[in-house]
């Protein structure tokens, strides 16, 4: 079993597609900077599910991008 849940974590987000980059873009600031992980163990060693849970948090936020359509 998969956790957190990929039918959660979309809530948590507008769309699949956010939720890889969004997931994607937090693992490899993670990766680079090995000291950005929280002090406490994580659940998981591995940067994605690291990231994947700061989603389920709600630790790890993004804003939509306002295009000029949308105005």
């Amino acid at each position: 079993m998969i956790f957190p849940s990929i039918d959660k974590l979309v809530e948590k987000v507008e769309s699949k597609y956010t939720l890889v980059t969004l997931a994607a873009k937090r693992a490899r600031g993670l990766r680079e900077v090995e000291k950005d992980a929280k002090a406490d163990e994580p659940e998981s060693k591995k940067f994605v599910g690291i990231a994947l849970n700061e989603i389920m948090e709600d630790d790890l936020k993004y804003e939509k991008p306002v295009s000029a359509t949308d105005e």
